[in-house]
């Protein structure tokens, strides 16, 4: 039974924390001091109630303890990933002023990030621990949409991408794309899931959207897929035995089934982007390669300006899936390496507040949040350059693209709500 003189006393202490979500961990942590104290002074043969008072008169002024503790406990703002966030947002107009398909292009992308910034704040103040025990509901909701996109789905582009809802059109991928990681995020904080015969559910849960977005088809998915749940997985708490038995299974999968079906459609788009990389003489497809080559060699170190020569008009999407070899072209090698260099310090931004929380969900959702903005940088970066495959892949916060940049904003909210709450949550290891 709770003590009245110790729920006067916590009460005083949580008046001066205006945080509401810290008051849970304040009084837990407070309750156990003044229980400590409470048990020594019952052992020096106090009564309950005097040894109570005691450890009361012991721990000191409450109003001071909280003002303190407010100090201590009060959600935080990561400022340099938010300016970080602005100048990258602030380069993404550069691609459309010099390559728009139209002048309301310019408009357009002002709106989408308006948009952003208000998704990214709303889930900067959404309270991410919510949703640690909804991974089966976020789970099936990304199946469900994808099996009706499958069937009810509008192609574009050879893709089935979108489905139109009350005469608008919604790009589903993007959205399962975040439900699938905030689900996978969940089942990892769940350890007793990777045992015995759940492992063999897992399993299949982990393949069925790889190959619901292989038959879309839209392969880059399956790769942000992929990358997302192998490093919320492996740096999961989950025994060393049961990540050896998972890894194997599903590597040998992917070797035995996944690798084989790639090299055997060589009459699909895919697997011809993918063999012209290799060879891009050999290929029709394989021209963007010689052509990025030719534009890349002509940049300069300060490029030939945004309304450079005609020439750049030849590169096609140069606003969306090739804008970084565009602004290399039009603002030089110098630009490209500082551009690298911004997204690269964006994402090290963002893998460091892993390091800074204590709740291990939240380590887990930024893990996996960094890797859904990495992997596409990273690739979109190196295609650019020649160096991977050419597929759909957005440079994240500077191609042009409303769903992509919703999408990359609710991911950079949630790590956002994460760092917000690192000195209130507590300490979890599950």
């Amino acid at each position: 039974m709770s003590s009245p003189v110790f729920n006067e006393f916590l009460a005083k202490v949580k008046s001066k924390v205006k945080s509401k979500e810290a008051h849970k961990m304040i009084e837990k942590e407070l309750h156990h001091h003044l229980q400590e104290l409470s048990h020594s002074f019952q052992n020096r043969e106090d009564s309950k109630e005097e040894a109570e008072i005691k450890a009361v008169q012991e721990m000191g002024n409450p109003y001071s303890i909280g003002e303190k503790l407010n100090k201590l406990h009060k959600p935080r703002m990561d400022w340099v990933l938010l300016i970080l966030f602005v100048m990258i947002g602030a380069i993404s107009f550069l691609p459309l002023i010099g390559n728009a398909p139209g002048p309301s292009f310019l408009e357009r992308q002002a709106v989408w990030y308006g948009l952003a910034s208000i998704v990214t704040l709303s889930f900067l103040l959404f309270d991410y621990r919510k949703l640690i025990n909804w991974w089966i509901a976020l789970y099936v909701s990304g199946v469900l949409l994808l099996l009706y996109l499958l069937v009810f789905g509008i192609t574009q582009n050879g893709v089935l991408r979108w489905i139109s809802f009350g005469g608008f059109t919604v790009d589903v991928t993007t959205i399962t794309m975040l439900l699938f990681f905030l689900a996978w995020a969940g089942i990892f904080t769940k350890n007793n899931m990777f045992s015995g015969w759940r492992q063999i559910i897992l399993f299949i849960l982990f393949w069925i959207p790889f190959i619901l977005y292989m038959m879309l088809p839209y392969f880059p998915y399956s790769i942000f897929y992929f990358f997302c749940a192998l490093m919320m997985f492996t740096f999961s708490h989950i025994s060393k035995k049961s990540k050896i038995i998972m890894v194997t299974a599903n590597m040998t999968t992917c070797l035995l089934f996944i690798v084989p079906i790639l090299i055997n459609f060589r009459g699909s788009r895919l697997s011809e982007r993918l063999f012209s990389f290799l060879s891009p003489e050999k290929f029709q497809s394989g021209y963007m390669y010689i052509l990025l080559r030719e534009f890349l060699a002509d940049a300069g170190w300060f490029g030939n300006g945004l309304n450079g020569d005609s020439s750049i008009q030849a590169l096609p999407e140069a606003h969306t899936d090739f804008a970084f070899p565009y602004l290399v072209y039009s603002l030089g090698w110098a630009f490209g390496i500082f551009l690298s260099i911004l997204l690269l310090v964006f994402i090290w931004r963002m893998s460091q507040i892993a390091s800074k929380t204590k709740d291990y969900y939240g380590k887990i959702l930024v893990v996996g949040g960094a890797t859904l903005i990495a992997v596409p940088a990273v690739w979109n970066i190196l295609m650019g350059l020649g160096f991977a495959p050419i597929i759909n892949v957005s440079l994240p916060f500077v191609s042009y693209g409303g769903s992509a940049l919703l999408f990359y904003s609710a991911v950079l909210g949630i790590i956002l709500s994460v760092y917000r709450r690192k000195d209130i949550v507590e300490p979890s290891e599950i």
